[in-house]
C-alpha cells in the first residue's frame, strides 16, 4: 500500500466489508481480467456470493481460482463528503481489499448456511419465505466461498477541523 498514513486495522476493514451493498470480484481470463460486482456476506474468515449454474462466473470460479474482491464503504455523511483542502477538491472513502481462493460450496448444509446470511443482508423483509425458497430453489443455485488470505484497509476522512485523520485514528 502506497499511502501508508492512510491504512487501517483488519477490524475496519471487517466493518467495511460487512456494510458495504457489494463487493467487486475480479479474476484472469485468458485474455483479461474479469470481474463482476456481487452480493457478499461474511462469516468469520470466509465470503460467501451465489449464481447461477451457467455463465461466465461458472466457467471461471473453478475451485482454488485467485481472486481479488474490492469492498466500498459509504460515507452516510453527505455534508462531509467532499472538502476544499489546500486548493485542490479531494474526497472521502473507505475501502477494503480481500485476496484469496473461490471455491464452489457443494456441502448442502454450507449452501443452506450461506444462503440464509445473504437473505438476511439482503432481504431481512422476506425471511418468513426463506424455507420455501430453498425448496425450490437450492439445486439451481451455485454458493461459492472465498478464505480471506489477504485483507487490507484504507480510508480518506476528516475530523470536525477539516484535519485528515491518519495512522488509523478513528476519534473525531
Amino acid at each position: 500500500m502506497r499511502r501508508t498514513d492512510r491504512e487501517m486495522d483488519r477490524e475496519f476493514g471487517i466493518g467495511v466489508i460487512d456494510s458495504s451493498d457489494y463487493g467487486i470480484v475480479s479474476v484472469n481470463n485468458t485474455k483479461n481480467a474479469y470481474s463482476v460486482p456481487l452480493s457478499i456476506v461474511r462469516d468469520e474468515n470466509t465470503l460467501y456470493f451465489h449464481s447461477g449454474k451457467q455463465g461466465t462466473k461458472t466457467e471461471l470460479f473453478l475451485n482454488d481460482t485467485n481472486a481479488t474482491v474490492v469492498f466500498v464503504g459509504m460515507n452516510r455523511d453527505t455534508s462531509k463528503a467532499v472538502k476544499f483542502i489546500s486548493s485542490v477538491f479531494t474526497t472521502e472513502f473507505e475501502s477494503a481489499i480481500v485476496k484469496g481462493k473461490i471455491s464452489k460450496v457443494t456441502e448442502q448444509t454450507e449452501k443452506i448456511s450461506a444462503l440464509r446470511l445473504i437473505c438476511e443482508k439482503y432481504t431481512p423483509s422476506k425471511m418468513e419465505y426463506f424455507d420455501i425458497a430453498i425448496k425450490a430453489g437450492l439445486d439451481k443455485t451455485n454458493i461459492y466461498s472465498i478464505e480471506i488470505e489477504e485483507l487490507t484497509a484504507k480510508r480518506k476522512k476528516y475530523d470536525g477541523f477539516g484535519k485528515e485523520m491518519k495512522w488509523g485514528r478513528l476519534d473525531e
